[in-house]
């Protein structure tokens, strides 16, 4: 990690990394707006939350680096777009290396392929949560791009598809996603019927089929982005006969069916629904075995319910910052504030308590999850299921407690409020980690939990 940010350093990104306890102590606290002891201590020996949200200094200076560029770039931006339903190409590109940019479009990538080498799901929820507490629109166009095109492809890609490829995901000229769900296959996702047919003649497969709900699928209404991972049915036998091909803009037969309007939230994400009319892909693009992309597809899956996890959590924290700093300020009923009125409390109060929980459960998952192994479902559903739900409660009582200024744009709460529902929709529905889940738990058959 420590290369990465000297690499960061000269592009000149502003962030420190402090050699004393007292002064990483001093930049904690003033993250964490609480005052109890359990947060922070002088003694190293002694744990606090703040180790389990950022357990070394690297963690503590990415938060700080991409925290401090949040407020600068992203926050100033976000309502406007919001509003126009429209992505901000060139803000998405400073997230990429080129140009002094922030560097983390590459965040797991290793840096000999162009990336930052951070490969940690620690790292991968800082920056997840710290975007989306001011853009979760935006940070899902960075999601889609980051984890589901370039972690994936650095974790399951032959070293001459991350030579070719990645370098131009992660300084940010090239811009993608992955393409998994259909029309008719979401959350039965196996049940996908895009196909490929092997043409030995041609030497690669030719691919047949639509998808649907693809993030950063078009940039500007009618082309397509420029780098996808395409998931295909290439087998007959087994629902899991599945491969993945990377599929570049501008291959014949590659086109937008429609860019998605008018969503409740994310509307500064480009959405689209991606066609594919006899797409002749090369076999130097097939990513991993034929065949055997459904682990990959899980592993993946791992990951992304990690970051949208991360992403909850951002949005929760904006809501009862917006929520505690207005009941600090508004007067009622001869009162000068709003914290004197019992059902105020309850808001307040136990949206903290469960944010603190849901923030708790992601990094305790995340510090210990290693992005090249899979079977980590229980957990990776869990923390999504809880923190997905959380966050769109929070967000609710936030607007319950602003009333009417809550009920408008100019607030935020009402932005957070539609962006946090599509988690409990993206990368997994609620209804699917209940079943994953209890399938899980099934199988533990008589063993206690820890």
């Amino acid at each position: 990690m420590a290369s990465a940010f000297r690499r960061m350093a000269h592009r000149g990104l502003s962030f420190t990394k402090q050699s004393s306890t007292k002064l990483h102590l001093s930049v904690q606290r003033s993250w964490f707006a609480s005052a109890s002891p359990s947060w922070t201590s002088d003694d190293a020996t002694t744990p606090s939350l703040s180790k389990l949200f950022n357990p070394t200094e690297d963690h503590i200076a990415l938060r700080e680096m991409v925290r401090s560029f949040a407020e600068r770039e992203v926050e100033p931006q976000a309502l406007a777009h919001n509003r126009s339903e429209s992505f901000n190409i060139p803000l998405f590109r400073k997230f990429g290396s080129n140009d002094g940019g922030l560097g983390i479009l590459g965040l797991t990538v290793p840096e000999e392929f162009g990336g930052t080498g951070l490969a940690d799901a620690t790292a991968v929820s800082i920056v997840h949560e710290e975007l989306s507490y001011s853009d979760p629109a935006l940070c899902l166009s960075y999601l889609a791009h980051s984890i589901l095109l370039a972690n994936n492809l650095a974790v399951n890609g032959n070293d001459e598809q991350l030579a070719r490829f990645l370098p131009g995901v992660c300084d940010g000229s090239q811009i993608g996603g992955m393409c998994m769900s259909e029309p008719n296959a979401g959350t039965d996702v196996l049940g996908m019927k895009t196909n490929a047919v092997y043409d030995a003649a041609r030497n690669g497969y030719v691919l047949n089929g639509t998808k649907m709900w693809i993030t950063n699928g078009t940039t500007n209404g009618t082309d397509t982005g420029d780098l996808f991972l395409v998931y295909a049915r290439t087998g007959s036998e087994k629902r899991t006969e599945i491969t993945q091909f990377i599929v570049e803009g501008g291959m014949d037969g590659f086109s937008v069916g429609q860019k998605i309007e008018d969503k409740l939230g994310m509307r500064a994400s480009p959405t689209a629904e991606l066609v594919f009319e006899n797409v002749l892909v090369p076999n130097t693009n097939i990513v991993g075995e034929v065949n055997g992309a459904a682990i990959c597809m899980m592993r993946n899956l791992e990951i992304e319910r990690v970051a949208l996890a991360a992403m909850a959590v951002g949005i929760a924290r904006r809501s009862l910052d917006e929520m505690i700093s207005y009941a600090s300020d508004r007067p009622a009923f001869g009162k000068s504030n709003l914290f004197g009125f019992g059902q105020i409390q309850k808001h307040i109060t136990e949206s903290y308590a469960e944010y603190m929980a849901g923030k708790s459960y992601l990094y305790g998952f995340a510090n210990g999850l290693g992005l090249n192994t899979y079977g980590n479902g229980l957990d990776a559903d869990g923390v999504k299921l809880y923190c997905a739900q959380m966050a769109k409660n929070v967000a609710d009582r936030a607007i319950q407690v602003m009333g009417g200024y809550g009920y408008v744009g100019e607030y935020t709460v009402e932005r957070l409020w539609r962006d946090a529902k599509l988690l409990e929709i993206g990368g997994g529905t609620s209804e699917s980690h209940h079943k994953n889940m209890a399938r899980d738990l099934h199988r533990l058959d008589g063993n206690k939990l820890e």
